[in-house]
């Protein structure tokens, strides 16, 4: 067996996933992502993705892709190609989506949009020991993309900040994420994950949603969170707010949770993964049906 990609409307096998070089996407970086994962060969959280790329193509003016189209060709192509792993190992899917032909340079009929996927096996080996030695995070000079060049909700393919603060952060730290900020100051996000504090006093406390992407994982949370019975509060976070924090978290896509256990020169609580931690990624495991920490452990070297 083969694995299958999809390409402007059509699986294909024994073909690796390509784009133009006359492509808007590549030209002038148009591009929208999303990025899913299955638990048990399932897509995680499908159609609450496939709502955020729908809403982030409507900001660039595309309103016209079969959105229940796309979610049947995600189901093929990750069932399919899940099939080829090990049994109890899972991937990752990505879709992305441009407006197509850069016709200011090919002077080509407008052919639509670029529409493709394609997955990977999970790179479990980046992650799985943070879950218990934690990351640490750099305050970064990069700040994030302020709303007046795009809107926070708009999930963009460019990641130049994110590039940029990274390095900066592990010049400084080896193995450092960044942590940035917005232009006012306020936590922001980290590169590619969503920053959560636990303060015992108010509970998980996150930045406010008109100021950060609207993160699949964090709406996860949020529901957790209500099962724990933890209050779960969205304001302006400062730096100050992150250093004194209980605990902190980062959230995203693949690793779902994760350990912060220090900031800077300053560490979260006692410096380790703690209490609120180890229930989120158990109460995340319950949720999916796995143990996410052995999972990745398993398969970190395959």
């Amino acid at each position: 067996m083969n694995e299958l990609s999809y390409w402007n409307g059509e699986l294909v096998t024994d073909a690796e996933p390509s784009i133009s070089v006359l492509d808007v996407g590549v030209v002038q970086g148009v591009a929208v992502p999303e990025q899913m994962r299955t638990f048990g060969g399932k897509l995680f959280q499908l159609d609450e993705h496939l709502q955020r790329l729908q809403r982030s193509l409507h900001i660039i003016g595309i309103n016209d892709l079969d959105m229940e189209a796309l979610k049947s060709a995600a189901e093929v192509v990750a069932s399919h190609n899940h099939s080829l792993l090990q049994p109890g190992d899972d991937l990752g899917l990505t879709l992305i989506v441009t407006p197509g032909s850069y016709t200011a340079a090919t002077h080509a009929d407008d052919p639509g949009p670029t529409v493709g996927m394609y997955t990977t096996p999970l790179p479990f080996h980046r992650w799985v020991k943070k879950y218990s030695t934690g990351e640490t995070l750099i305050i970064s000079s990069v700040r994030q993309v302020p709303s007046s060049c795009w809107p926070a909700e708009l999930k963009c393919r460019s990641r130049m900040h994110y590039f940029l603060a990274d390095r900066e952060a592990q010049s400084r730290k080896p193995g450092a994420r960044a942590l940035l900020l917005d232009q006012d100051g306020w936590v922001a996000e980290a590169s590619t994950a969503s920053v959560i504090l636990y303060r015992e006093e108010e509970g998980f406390v996150v930045p406010p949603a008109d100021n950060v992407l609207p993160g699949v994982s964090m709406s996860v949370l949020q529901t957790l969170a209500e099962e724990m019975e933890i209050a779960f509060v969205r304001r302006n976070i400062s730096v100050d707010d992150v250093r004194s924090a209980d605990e902190v978290f980062l959230c995203s896509t693949s690793p779902c949770v994760l350990p912060v256990v220090a900031v800077d020169d300053s560490q979260p609580g006692d410096g380790l993964p703690g209490e609120i931690y180890q229930q989120m990624i158990d109460a995340w495991g319950s949720l999916v049906g796995l143990d996410i920490v052995a999972q990745a452990s398993a398969f970190a070297a395959r």
